[in-house]
């Protein structure tokens, strides 16, 4: 094994940290959050920033190449530009990016970029404020003052990530695209997924994506295309046009077999599937001193544990963490 390379027992090379700074949330979507849920990781279980630096840069020192920001919703975070501005300066991260729902970015955008992000993806479910709220609860044009600015600044690419939920925004794929085509965004669908008692709630809502994009080509010539740092969607171009749209699948087509990534969420607990409970705890090592050379150690040992594959299909019941405590 390459002293510099993480491999897990399966070849497969992890090179992508997906890294939960908060689990809590300014919107409520059905899907990853329940209404009225209290029950948040205590701030003195939150990793500090120092800590954070600290797991980010043995990820980095091990090929870790791509780390994302996420949450809960990440702007919701205290002073994030600074861990921004600390990761960005980390030796050997070659791309830091967020996803967000945009709620705050329109104050965010720009320290947020000064501070070496680029890449954003964001949350959007649907472009009808009246859905948009029943869904989340927010306020749509908030959302898109915040999505304008992040483009005002400079981020790019801009991705758009709409979970199809049958009956709720299905219909109106076709209006988000050309939002998309409009501002030079990519357009990414998701599956619902049965993450916790309220993924497997929306479950009445699951629409298998291999319907829509046959839908999709009844009106468009969607041609397979590739996306650097694209992640698990599988990527169209649209015609002759330059957008692209993306269809992440992992209950109708999964992609276990070519995924690179772990979580680390806001409590130091590693999670090496986002489908499975196979874990390994970070934050009492860090707070017992632990060295750098044996949290490198750790890190291997903690990778040894990624599972094959997910079992959502077969094992809808099994993961009862909700989304948003596992930093999507």
């Amino acid at each position: 094994m390459n002293e510099q390379t993480l491999t897990d027992p399966f070849g497969r090379r992890i090179a992508y940290l997906r890294l939960s700074v908060t689990d809590r949330c300014d919107l409520r979507c059905g899907y990853c959050l329940p209404k009225g849920f209290k029950g948040f990781e205590e701030p003195a279980h939150w990793l500090t920033f120092e800590e954070i630096a600290r797991v980010v840069g043995a990820f980095t020192a091990l090929g870790v190449r791509h780390v994302r920001i996420t949450g809960g919703e990440p702007l919701v975070r205290k002073d994030l530009p600074n861990l921004a501005e600390r990761l960005s300066a980390l030796p050997g991260l070659d791309d830091l990016s967020i996803s967000s729902n945009c709620t705050r970015m329109d104050v965010l955008a720009e320290p947020l970029y000064r501070a070496g992000v680029r890449r954003l993806n964001v949350s959007l479910d649907s472009l009808r404020p009246q859905v948009f709220k029943e869904v989340t609860g927010g306020d749509l044009d908030k959302v898109l003052r915040g999505i304008k600015a992040a483009r005002a600044v400079g981020f790019a690419p801009i991705r758009v990530n709409t979970v199809v939920m049958r009956g709720v925004n299905d219909e109106e794929i076709e209006d988000i695209l050309a939002y998309c085509a409009e501002n030079g965004f990519t357009l990414r669908l998701i599956e619902t997924m049965p993450m916790g008692a309220t993924g497997r709630g929306a479950q009445d809502q699951y629409l298998d994506l291999q319907s829509v994009r046959r839908r999709l080509e009844q009106r468009f010539e969607l041609i397979p295309d590739i996306l650097p740092g694209g992640g698990p969607a599988r990527y169209y171009r649209v015609g002759a046009t330059e957008t692209r749209i993306g269809f992440i699948t992992p209950i109708s087509q999964h992609f276990c077999e070519t995924c690179n990534r772990v979580r680390l969420t806001v409590d130091g607990t590693l999670y090496l599937c986002l489908g499975q409970e196979n874990s390994y705890a970070l934050r009492p090592l860090l707070r017992d001193g632990i060295g750098e050379a044996d949290l490198v150690a750790h890190l291997r040992s903690a990778i040894a544990l990624k599972p094959e594959r997910h079992e959502f299909k077969e094992r809808p019941e099994k993961i009862i963490r909700f989304m948003s405590a596992t930093g999507g």
